[in-house]
């Protein structure tokens, strides 16, 4: 008997946490500055999973993105 994986996809706005790459593409700001921010020490949105991966949180995220006008 096997049985089938089936990756399901959500859609970013029902997602607790987004990669650097769905960050980035969900709010049209680049890689690298995506990055940046995530590796300040008092960055509000950034969820650590062990010691190398770093999500984005998506809530804190966008209230982040709401307040600035120049990132």
């Amino acid at each position: 008997m096997s049985m089938n994986k089936q990756t399901k996809e959500v859609p970013i706005e029902k997602k607790l946490t987004l990669t650097k790459y769905e960050a980035a593409a969900y709010s049209s700001i680049g890689i690298n500055k995506i990055e940046s921010m995530l590796r300040a020490p008092t960055c509000p949105f950034a969820l650590y999973v062990g010691e190398n991966k770093k999500l984005v949180k998506r809530k804190e995220f966008e209230e982040y993105i709401s307040q600035k006008t120049i990132i």
